[in-house]
């Protein structure tokens, strides 16, 4: 691709690695770009979706025209795989945080655990984690959990298309998750734990799907990088 093609408008698919945030994904792209194929610093780039730093996987990237595309990019059903572990909660709902609390899971089986998944299907009520980047009276609520502030957040709609559960081996449950917009996974393995009468977080993510667009598909930010070389 050329230059140009970049200022046109791509969707660059990228496999985001274990920590990094999206904003250093794309602003590594971005700085390959500016230097490599030689894109005015002004130029626009976004992703559609943002990825924790604890979650890998499909980052859809826009550059040029195409940052038009990302509101439409970002309402399209995602798709996860992970794995909770049951037994045991978090504050932030997966590793960020250490464990508060531990519960029983001797009355948990493989029956219940599959029972359990239909109560996750279609459209849910589902509260953000404390540890997120929304907004609560003009402050992120990461920012009150940091500073041991209670906040009172409110539940919102959000819809689960499939649901499976790939692998039992307690207190460990694989999961393959496809979900609307605004859905935490995070949530869900607390929501999920409760559901059980125990407890249970996030220990691995991976976005998988974005609407079509799949991360078998997607690449490495360095292989982007050297994709760019013959710019020069």
């Amino acid at each position: 691709m050329s230059a140009e093609d970049y200022l046109n408008g791509q969707i660059i698919l990228i496999d985001k690695p274990l920590h990094w945030t999206s904003f250093q994904a794309v602003n590594k792209m971005k700085y390959a770009l500016i230097n490599k194929a030689g894109l005015p610093k002004k130029f626009k780039i976004g992703h559609a979706g943002t990825l924790d730093p604890l979650a890998s996987g499909l980052l859809l990237v826009c550059t040029g025209k195409f940052t038009k595309r990302i509101t439409e990019l970002q309402g399209q059903a995602k798709e996860y795989a992970g794995t909770f572990y049951i037994g045991a909660t978090t504050p932030s709902y997966d590793l960020e945080t250490e464990i508060d609390q531990t519960f029983d899971i001797s009355h948990i089986d493989e029956a219940l655990v599959l029972e359990t998944v239909n109560q996750f299907l279609g459209e849910i009520d589902q509260k953000p984690p404390i540890f997120s980047a929304i907004k609560k009276d003009g402050i992120r609520l990461y920012e009150h959990a940091r500073a041991g502030e209670s906040v009172e957040i409110e539940t919102r709609k959000t819809t689960i298309h499939e649901f499976e559960i790939t692998r039992i081996a307690l207190p460990e449950v694989d999961f393959r998750v496809i979900c609307s917009k605004g859905t935490y996974i995070r949530s869900l393995a607390y929501d999920f734990g409760k559901a059980m009468n125990s407890g249970s977080h996030l220990t691995v993510l991976r976005r998988t799907k974005i609407g079509d667009y799949h991360v078998n598909n997607a690449m490495d930010v360095t292989l982007f990088e050297q994709s760019l070389t013959h710019l020069l």
